[in-house]
């Protein structure tokens, strides 16, 4: 896609997510660079948006030097414990957070570099067995073991959502994670804020807004068509 065209779909989804989270005081695009080279990623500064989430540790290494530096970078996709080392000193946000070997990794991992590193706990809204995440049973506690490390910080939570024709069928499970983050930010855990709800994608996002997210991941609506690879 065209440099003009991107910037011409950012702002339109600007637009149309601002109006569809105005009762919440709007939400931020992510915009999902998965398959698309640091070229095209770095597009979309011009036109507003500055967080970038990427699904692969080892696309995200290969890019990084290429990517407009200023770019708020954040790891989205499901993450190996293995695979902490890699990223643990620079990320600027792991939104993928689903267990507790993974938060005592990055914990540790993060110390190694003298930082503590930005994490947001997924959660299994709709039971997907192929799908990571916490069940909504073991949130809370959850969150409470993850206060007690001292590498991270809980920032909020994330989901996605089935796959599904028309998204206002997802509107319960929007909503419901909307009242966990509520409950759990009135709770004020230690070490733990609740400033980050990251759900909905292209083709749910404008449910997901009106139903309270704070950040939307947006791939297709804003680069098109992942390319091809070969």
């Amino acid at each position: 896609m065209e440099r003009e065209e991107i910037l011409k779909n950012a702002a339109l989804w600007k637009e149309r997510i601002g109006e569809a989270s105005a009762r919440w005081g709007g939400a931020e695009i992510c915009a999902v660079t998965k398959t698309h080279d640091a070229q095209t990623v770095n597009c979309i500064w011009d036109a507003g948006i500055r967080t970038i989430g990427e699904n692969r540790v080892q696309e995200l290494m290969d890019k990084r030097e290429a990517l407009n530096p200023g770019f708020n970078v954040q790891l989205i996709g499901s993450l190996q414990t293995n695979k902490v080392k890699y990223i643990a000193g620079w990320v600027d946000m792991v939104q993928s957070l689903d267990r507790d070997s993974l938060a005592q990794e990055l914990s540790r991992r993060a110390q190694e570099h003298n930082r503590v590193l930005p994490v947001l706990v997924q959660v299994n809204i709709a039971r997907e067995p192929q799908k990571g995440g916490v069940d909504e049973e073991e949130l809370e506690s959850f969150l409470r073991r993850c206060a007690l490390l001292p590498g991270i910080q809980v920032r909020g939570l994330m989901a996605i959502m089935p796959l599904v024709s028309d998204p206002e069928a997802l509107r319960p499970y929007f909503r419901r994670m909307r009242g966990w983050f509520d409950r759990l930010r009135d709770e004020g855990i230690d070490n733990t804020s609740m400033d980050v709800l990251s759900m909905g994608m292209s083709g749910d996002c404008i449910v997901a807004a009106q139903e309270g997210a704070t950040m939307v991941r947006l791939g297709r609506a804003v680069f098109g068509a992942r390319p091809q690879k070969n």
